[in-house]
C-alpha cells in the first residue's frame, strides 16, 4: 500500500535527506487509498490559495507604476536587478509554496475521487494553480499525481517548458473542467463558466487570440445565463458588505477573518491601502496621472471619472479600493465580468475586427465610469485601438494584480516604466530555498 505525502513539494523534496522521516506521515491525516469521501482534500486546495493572494497583489501592481514601496529592502519591486531575491520570505517562498499545497490536494482528489465534480473543481484549481506559478516564475516543477514515498527520490523536479505546461496541464485541465462541471456556481467554487473564463484569460496571455477569441466570445454571450452582469455602481463591487450576490464577481479567492489564513504577512488591502509600513504612501504618480488623462472623455466634470475616487486617494497616497475596516474579510478577485470584456475587446481587436465594434465593447464600462463612449472615427486603427483598451483596463483593473502581467504579456514594459527593462526581470525570483532543497535540479531564473 502507498503511503501519499500530504505536504508542500518544498517538503518532499526536504525529507528525502533522512529514511526516517520517510516512514513518518502527519497523525491526522489518512492515506489517500483509505479516504471515501475526497471534500476535505478538495476543500483543503481552495484554501491555499489564500497564501496566493497577496503576493499576487504585490507583484501585479507594485512591480508595475501602479505602485511603490518605500522602506528597504522593499524598493527592489521598482529596481529591476537581483535585489528581488531578498523578498523571499515575504512573498515568492508562501506564494510558491501555498500552490504547490494546492497543487498537491487537487491531485489527491483527481488520482481518488470518484466523484466527476470534485474531479473538475480539483482540475480548475490544479490548472489556475499553473498559471499563477508560470505568470510568476516562468518554467516550474511539474507534478500531476500524489508522490509516493518510494518515489520522492527519483521524482523529476526540473523546471518544465512553459509552453509544454500550457499545452500540458493548464489548457487539458480548464478543458476538462469546463466538460465535468455545472454551469452556475454557489459558495466560491469552480464552474464550467468560470473555467471557461479562466481558459480565454489563458489563451490571451499565450497570445493565441483565435482560441481566445472563441472562449471569451461565448464567456461574455454567456454571463448573463451564467448569472453575471456589470453592476450599475463601480464602488458597489468593492468591500466585504458587496461580494455576495456580487453580479460582476465571476470567482473569487473567498477569505474570512474567523478562517485562520496561512499567509503570515501584511495582506493584500493593507499594501495596497497605505497600511503597512514598509509602503505608507504606495501610489505612483504615474496612475495619477493616467486618471488625469481622461478629463476630456468624461461626462460630468464636477464628477469625474468615477472609478477615481474608488481607486485612489491623492491626497493619503494611497488605494480605498478595498475599505479598511472590512480588510481581514476582503475576498481576492480573481476574474469579473469588466475583465472578460477587455480581453475580449483586445482579442477581436488583435484578429482585425474594425474598431466600430470593438470600441463598442468598453460602452458599458465607461458609462459607468462616468465616460463618453470612444469615437471610433479617431481611434481607427489597430494599434491606437489596442492602446485605448489598455488604458481601459489599467483604470478599471487598478490594484487587483493585473497590470505588470498585462504590460509582460503586451510588450509594453518599457514604455510604462519608462526604461530599457531586461527581460530577464518580467518574471520573480525562484525561492531560494527551492534550489537548495532540490540540490539545485529547480534552478534559478536568469538575472537572480
Amino acid at each position: 500500500m502507498k503511503k501519499y505525502i500530504y505536504v508542500s513539494l518544498v517538503s518532499l523534496l526536504l525529507i528525502t535527506a533522512c529514511t526516517t522521516d520517510l516512514d513518518q506521515s502527519p497523525d491526522n491525516i489518512a492515506n489517500a487509498d483509505e479516504l471515501s469521501d475526497y471534500t476535505g482534500i478538495l476543500n483543503a486546495a481552495y484554501f491555499y490559495q489564500h497564501g496566493s493572494v497577496t503576493p499576487m497583489a504585490v507583484m501585479g501592481d507594485f512591480r508595475s507604476d501602479n505602485a511603490v514601496m518605500e522602506e528597504e529592502p522593499y524598493p527592489a519591486f521598482d529596481r529591476f536587478n537581483t535585489d528581488l531575491t531578498d523578498m523571499e520570505d515575504q512573498f515568492f517562498g508562501p506564494f510558491y509554496t501555498a500552490l504547490y499545497k494546492s497543487i498537491t490536494s487537487a491531485n489527491i482528489v483527481i488520482a481518488n475521487s470518484e466523484d466527476a465534480t470534485q474531479v473538475g473543481e480539483a482540475k480548475f484549481l490544479r490548472g489556475m494553480s499553473y498559471y499563477k506559478l508560470v505568470q510568476a516564475f516562468g518554467g516550474v516543477t511539474v507534478v500531476l499525481s500524489p508522490i509516493a514515498i518510494e518515489e520522492i527520490p527519483n521524482f523529476d523536479y526540473s523546471r518544465q517548458p512553459v509552453s509544454d505546461i500550457y499545452t500540458n496541464v493548464i489548457i487539458p485541465d480548464l478543458q476538462d473542467a469546463i466538460a465535468a462541471l455545472g454551469t452556475t456556481s454557489s459558495d466560491g467554487r469552480a464552474s464550467s463558466y468560470i473555467a471557461q473564463c479562466l481558459l480565454g484569460k489563458v489563451y490571451v496571455t499565450q497570445g493565441d487570440f483565435v482560441n481566445a477569441e472563441t472562449q471569451l466570445a461565448a464567456a461574455v454571450s454567456g454571463a448573463a445565463g451564467a448569472g453575471f452582469s456589470l453592476v450599475d455602481d463601480f464602488a458597489a463591487i468593492f468591500g466585504e458588505a458587496n461580494e455576495n450576490g456580487n453580479s460582476e464577481i465571476i470567482y473569487a479567492t473567498r477569505i474570512s477573518s474567523s478562517v485562520s489564513d496561512e499567509y503570515g504577512f501584511s495582506e493584500f488591502w493593507e499594501w495596497s491601502g497605505g497600511l503597512e509600513t514598509k509602503s505608507l504612501n504606495p501610489l505612483d504618480a504615474s496612475l495619477i496621472a493616467a486618471f488625469d488623462a481622461v478629463a476630456g472623455e468624461i461626462v460630468d466634470v464636477d464628477a469625474g471619472d468615477l472609478r477615481r475616487a474608488v481607486t485612489i486617494d491623492v491626497d493619503a497616497l494611497a488605494s480605498p479600493k478595498f475599505p479598511q475596516a472590512e480588510g481581514p474579510d476582503h475576498d481576492w478577485i480573481e476574474i469579473r465580468l469588466a475583465d472578460m470584456i477587455l480581453l475580449y475587446a483586445e482579442t477581436l481587436n488583435e484578429n482585425g475586427t474594425d474598431a466600430t465594434t470593438v470600441l463598442s465593447l468598453l460602452d458599458d464600462i465607461r458609462e459607468r465610469a462616468g465616460l463618453n463612449a470612444l469615437d471610433p472615427g479617431t481611434i481607427n486603427t489597430q494599434e491606437l485601438v489596442r492602446q485605448a483598451i489598455a488604458d481601459e483596463r489599467r483604470l478599471e483593473l487598478a490594484f487587483e494584480g493585473h497590470r505588470w502581467f498585462d504590460l509582460v504579456r503586451t510588450g509594453t514594459v518599457d514604455a510604462a516604466m519608462g526604461e530599457a527593462v531586461n527581460p530577464n526581470y518580467f518574471v520573480f525570483p525562484v525561492p531560494i530555498s527551492e534550489i537548495l532543497a532540490s540540490d539545485g535540479v529547480i534552478t534559478q531564473n536568469p538575472g537572480y
